[in-house]
């Protein structure tokens, strides 16, 4: 048998992998330690039993999306922005279902590392909604707003609430459009 080189990275790779195709429930400290053709007890030398592992992994989710909000919204601005980023987000989540679930689910929101991961993608949205002069609070409640469609949309894709066979796609571009266009974007 080959030794494994464990390190956290591989560890939360390899428990992404475990949730986002076996669901986030079926990631337990004895089907990882399997995947990965170890002990059980090896893991404890990187994370702190079944809950460290989840805050973890929660972090870990919330840096990729973060990664991939930022990366959608370089070089945009406004409406082309917002699109990108409603975009990258629905995209992560039908690609990391169960990393995505460690977000909403496993975060430790008392834990400051988590507390600072989860104010990037708010700091992002906050630069991006600036550029239609929304600022402090109006900002915020912005940002609370579209994380809430968001969260909202994915969430009712996940679980098959979205069964006419109609383009998502056309359906998140229209709500963003509604979003931007009626509701809180327009210029002031």
């Amino acid at each position: 048998m080959t030794r494994v080189r464990l390190d956290l990275q591989l560890i939360l790779q390899t428990a992404a992998e475990l949730a986002d195709t076996n669901g986030l429930d079926e990631v337990t400290l004895a089907s990882l330690a399997k995947e990965l053709g170890i002990r059980s007890p090896s893991l404890y030398n990187h994370v702190n039993g079944l809950p460290g592992l989840r805050q973890k992994l929660a972090l870990y989710g919330m840096k990729m999306l973060t990664e991939a909000l930022t990366f959608a919204a370089v070089g945009r601005s406004e409406d082309d922005a917002v699109h990108a980023i409603a975009n990258a987000y629905i995209r992560f989540v039908r690609e990391h279902p169960g990393l995505y679930d460690a977000v909403v689910r496993a975060a430790d929101w008392d834990d400051e590392e988590t507390d600072a991961a989860a104010r990037q993608p708010v700091e992002l949205l906050v630069r991006v909604l600036g550029g239609y002069g929304l600022k402090g609070d109006a900002a915020v409640h912005t940002v609370r707003g579209l994380h809430s469609m968001l969260h909202g949309f994915a969430s009712l894709e996940q679980t098959g609430n979205f069964n006419i066979p109609i383009d998502r796609d056309e359906s998140l571009r229209m709500l963003i459009d509604f979003f931007s266009e009626r509701h809180t974007l327009v210029r002031k």
